[in-house]
């Protein structure tokens, strides 16, 4: 069983397996490349935000993931020709556009990446209902911001569909991009810690004057809604396993470890159930091969879960959580200073 060979593992009963190098990870699922504006689109009004992208690992891959020895080896291991137009290595590490009828790599990991492909929302989500921003009453602009989402907008609020979209790539989808090309079967990702390093770009509500950090109440949902999502996007992967070898163990690892994390939190947190019952659910399917429909049943009711606790909570009752966060310290890069006005 493969419980058992993880078992072995975490007491030192065999020999680590090999992490070759540490890279964004492939994607669940792709975007729609005829969807797809490019961040330059986004740029023409989010030039902060565009400023910020542009000092981080997201956008630095589209040079430098081609020129990275490591990352040669895994495509050769893979029999990738070329790192910027295959699927295999494109999905995750690149923005694909359709441009004359083929597909292209026209940036790294950007806006739509995360915010979802834009071509159907990107005009709503900036038209102030036909007025301007001054002019456009509050229920317009609520109404504009419904339809934006319903034509696949992803905001800042939509902490779930957010954390899947890391996650879809920080862990990597595929068996045999890890047993076969020794590709590192995952990031040591953390959503508050990724989150408000490098990567952060909050300047538009402040009109460029601050880079904003989450406050506590966001923090404690997005290390929440993370943690909940890396058990759900593992037990799923475990699932898709089919060999006892090096991707199936750190997945088990990484479902064992998010759900005793879990565990540690429902404690810290008792007056919010739904996590308790995440908990329960992660035991009920048994982290062994060819179990992938029980496996895939725990992570569609975590999933449930996990969009119920967005929609009822805010974080503002979960102070319990505050001394489990990474604090600054442990972010993942620095934060761009906010130094001009959009």
């Amino acid at each position: 069983m493969l419980s058992a060979v993880f078992n072995a593992v975490r007491f030192g009963l065999l020999v680590a397996l090999p992490l070759i190098v540490t890279l964004d990870i492939g994607r669940a699922v792709a975007l729609d490349s005829t969807k797809v504006v490019g961040p330059n689109a986004c740029a023409e009004c989010h030039k902060q935000e565009a400023d910020a992208w542009k000092g981080t690992h997201h956008f630095k891959t589209f040079r430098e993931l081609p020129r990275n020895p490591e990352a040669r080896k895994i495509a050769e291991r893979m029999d990738v020709r070329r790192i910027k137009s295959e699927s295999l290595c494109v999905n995750c590490h690149y923005t694909v556009q359709r441009k004359d009828n083929n597909d292209a790599a026209v940036s790294g990991i950007s806006c739509e990446s995360c915010h979802g492909a834009a071509k159907d929302w990107i005009k709503v989500h900036s038209s102030f209902s036909g007025k301007t921003a001054k002019t456009e009453t509050k229920s317009e602009a609520q109404a504009r911001w419904k339809l934006a989402e319903s034509k696949g907008m992803i905001r800042r609020h939509a902490l779930y569909q957010l954390a899947k979209n890391c996650y879809g790539c920080h862990v990597v989808p595929r068996e045999d991009l890890v047993n076969k090309g020794l590709h590192r079967a995952g990031s040591l990702f953390e959503l508050v810690s990724w989150s408000q390093g490098e990567v952060l770009h909050n300047t538009w509500y402040s009109r460029g004057k601050e880079n904003v950090p989450a406050d506590a109440e966001r923090k404690r949902m997005l290390y929440l809604i993370g943690l909940g999502v890396e058990l759900e996007t593992a037990l799923r992967a475990v699932g898709k396993a089919t060999v006892r070898k090096a991707y199936a163990l750190e997945m088990a690892q990484r479902a064992d470890k998010a759900r005793r994390r879990l565990a540690a939190v429902a404690t810290a947190v008792p007056n919010v159930p739904e996590i308790a019952k995440i908990v329960e659910l992660s035991h009920s399917a048994a982290l062994t091969l060819n179990n992938e429909k029980d496996l895939s049943a725990a992570a569609d009711g975590i999933s449930r879960l996990l969009v119920s606790i967005t929609d009822k909570y805010d974080g503002s009752t979960m102070a319990g959580l505050d001394i489990m966060i990474p604090q600054p310290s442990q972010f993942k890069g620095t934060a761009r200073k906010a130094s001009a006005v959009n």
